[in-house]
């Protein structure tokens, strides 16, 4: 999982506006013109690439208490690297109750941060620009890394549980008896279900 955060000009936030939508509506040639758009107009761009071990913490109860809770952290954890002062956060709430999301958030605000105003909402990406962005940005840079995997552990495809060549690259390790390669979250509902059909 990759999370970003960006800091856009206020003067680049309205042409942006007509640039940048749901990271998923775009092709990954858009998705990649786009984020060179997006570099160029931003004061700030934070991206932190969340390791799947990471994620099986966070969901096995050894270290956060879900995947929200981990993601609201590392959410903290970009606000709390920025080098640009900033007045407002937007984020795109995972959670359904995002006002809830916001409280976790702040657990994790340095002290000095803790007044700054944070507006979540469920698929913000289509109400804030710089959400846009920073999905983009996010977007851009998992292309970037499953390609480099790719070259590592052959074609698995997108990585996502609706593609069947990742369905089938996970197959065929579960069949065979032979160990996941650490790219692959333990914790992950689709790898137990393949486990089930195996």
């Amino acid at each position: 999982m990759v999370m970003a955060c960006v800091v856009l000009r206020p003067e680049a936030v309205s042409a942006l506006r007509r640039l940048v939508k749901d990271s998923k509506l775009l092709s990954p040639r858009a998705r990649r013109r786009i984020y060179r758009v997006i570099r160029e107009e931003s004061e700030e761009v934070r991206i932190r690439v969340v390791e799947p071990w990471e994620i099986d913490e966070a969901v096995g109860g050894r270290g956060d208490k879900n995947l929200n809770y981990l993601e609201a952290r590392i959410a903290a954890e970009l606000i709390n690297h920025l080098h640009t002062r900033v007045n407002a956060v937007y984020v795109d709430s995972p959670d359904p109750v995002p006002e809830r999301y916001v409280k976790l958030i702040k657990q994790h605000l340095r002290r000095e941060l803790q007044g700054l105003k944070l507006l979540a909402a469920n698929h913000a990406d289509r109400l804030y620009p710089s959400v846009a962005a920073a999905s983009i940005v996010a977007k851009v840079e998992r292309d970037r890394i499953i390609e480099e995997l790719k070259r590592i552990y052959g074609d698995f495809g997108s990585g996502y549980p609706s593609d069947p060549k990742t369905r089938l690259f996970l197959l065929r390790f579960i069949r065979e008896g032979r160990p996941l390669p650490p790219i692959v979250r333990r914790s992950w509902a689709t790898l137990r279900r393949l486990a089930l059909d195996a």
